[in-house]
């Protein structure tokens, strides 16, 4: 690939993005209210009525929870449970980042990688993921409140997802993978991720390079397989054809 090259294959792996990402979002917001935090711990998300297995849940949060006290995060020691009824069941799709230490002979420098058909799942709050990352950075100012509030809104969503198995086999259906993953920037923070089936690709570093040279801007997106979207992976065809072989 030449940097002559990039402009179009950028354009296209923008397109295939956005509409993958706006399937997604009508996918989650028809079951945004099974992914309601109250479904799992009734009451203490403010919830109306019991729920079953609530209190343990409620549990398994705060022994999550106390992993945040030490550095970087520094959060308070005591859970409140009132924390629980401030996560809400507003859903947020983030783009999943990374970084690169891209190098092409004497040139050597940290990129930060996007990549576009996988997202992070999370209940909204006052800091997004990659404000978090800022703070945890000492790049953006911290806001204890906000922070600790990502980390509790982070964990229950963990917590909500593992309580409804079916929800991987759902997504593998629509074919998107949903897990749980963690990210060197926000160490010990359970992420849940939604991977599209179609594949992306990090291109040679001295083109990495030679873009962001151009741009003035230390960051790169992904590239969508081109050759993948003609014949997009079906989890279902492909079980089909193994049962009749």
């Amino acid at each position: 690939m030449t940097l002559q090259e990039l402009p179009e294959l950028r354009r296209k792996t923008e397109a295939v993005a956005r509409l993958l990402q706006e399937q997604l979002r009508q996918h989650l917001e028809t079951l945004r209210p099974l992914l309601s935090p109250d479904r799992v711990f009734g009451r203490h998300a403010g919830g109306k009525g019991e729920v079953s297995g609530a209190d343990r849940a409620l549990t398994e949060l705060q022994q999550a929870y106390r992993d945040f006290s030490a550095k970087p995060f520094d959060l308070p020691v005591e859970f409140d449970p009132h924390w629980l009824t401030l996560v809400g069941n507003r859903l947020e799709l983030s783009a999943w980042d990374y970084l690169h230490e891209a190098t092409s002979g004497t040139d050597a420098r940290p990129i930060t990688m996007t990549r576009p058909l996988r997202w992070i799942l999370c209940y909204s709050s006052n800091y997004s993921v990659a404000q978090a990352k800022q703070v945890l950075a000492g790049k953006e100012q911290r806001r204890p409140e906000y922070l600790r509030q990502f980390v509790v809104n982070a964990l229950a969503m963990q917590l909500v997802v593992s309580r409804f198995p079916g929800l991987t086999q759902l997504f593998s259906d629509l074919r998107y993978e949903l897990k749980t993953a963690t990210s060197n920037e926000l160490p010990k923070v359970p992420l849940v991720t939604m991977t599209s089936c179609l594949p992306s690709f990090r291109p040679a570093d001295d083109l990495i390079l030679a873009a962001t040279a151009f741009s003035g801007v230390p960051a790169f997106i992904e590239l969508v397989d081109l050759e993948a979207i003609k014949s997009p992976r079906d989890t279902l065809k492909e079980k089909l054809e193994e049962l009749t072989r």
